[in-house]
Order: structure tokens, then C-alpha cells, then sequence
């Protein structure tokens, strides 16, 4: 078995610049890109999140610590300032030791961000449940 490391993208928005709404958006699409791509913690290189300049109240990283990626190498940074871009956003690149192929991965963008990459984002059937429980509208394959 040959394991590589590949890149899985997400992105979503916050309702608002607060902790609580960071957190919950953060922990809806990290769940929605475990169930897209059965990702286990051991599995999972690192992690790089990135927010807009708007988004300050809270590292997304933390909501990644809530679900156990205890050993898992995190960062937040900022996004660039471009003038018109979606406001609080939170993207997600994550490394992850795999078997599949980069076709294989599945990549989520939900709520604000569904029309950043739509073409990127479609998901297997076991995110769709979870997305649909969750009432979280996502991007759906054009």
C-alpha cells in the first residue's frame, strides 16, 4: 500500500465575529470534511486555517483541538485584504496521509463560501446526510 500526502480544501463563513460563531462554523465544516473523506486524526499531517480580517474573535484551530486532532501540527493566519472577497470566511487546507488518489478527496464548501470553488465541492453520499442533519446548505458538482 503506497500512502501520500494529500491536500483536502474547505471553506466556510461565520455568522458573526464571535467565538461561539467561529467555533460552531469551523466544527460544522472540519465534521463535513471527516465524513466526506473518513478522516482519522492519526492520519492528518497538519492543518493550516485561515480567516478573513474580520474574523478575530477565535482561532478556528480550537475547534479542531474539540474534535481530538490533539497531535496534529495547527496554524491560523490571515487572509489577504482583496477588496469585494466574501466576508468572514474560514478556509481550511488540510495534509492527510493517504491511499487515495487526489481525485479521490473530497472537498467541502459550505454556508457563504458554496460558490468559491462549486466545482470542488461535491459530496459523497455519508456528508450529505451529515450536512442535511446539520441543516447546512452546501455546493453541489456543476
Amino acid at each position: 500500500m503506497t500512502y501520500a500526502c494529500r491536500g483536502i480544501r474547505g471553506a466556510t463563513t461565520a455568522d458573526e465575529n464571535t467565538r461561539e460563531a467561529i467555533l460552531a462554523a469551523t466544527r460544522e465544516l472540519l465534521e463535513l470534511l471527516i465524513a466526506a473523506n473518513d478522516l482519522r486524526p492519526e492520519d492528518i499531517v497538519s492543518a493550516i486555517f485561515s480567516t478573513t480580517v474580520d474574523l478575530n474573535a477565535e482561532f478556528p484551530a480550537v475547534a479542531a483541538r474539540h474534535l481530538g486532532w490533539l497531535d496534529t501540527a495547527l496554524l491560523c493566519t490571515h487572509e489577504m485584504a482583496v477588496p469585494g472577497s466574501l466576508p468572514r470566511c474560514i478556509r481550511v487546507l488540510i495534509h492527510w496521509n493517504t491511499t487515495r488518489s487526489a481525485a479521490e478527496v473530497r472537498h467541502v464548501y459550505i454556508r457563504g463560501a458554496q460558490n468559491l470553488r462549486p466545482e470542488r465541492a461535491s459530496l459523497p453520499a455519508q456528508a450529505n446526510r451529515a450536512a442535511e442533519a446539520l441543516d447546512i446548505p452546501i455546493a453541489t458538482q456543476s
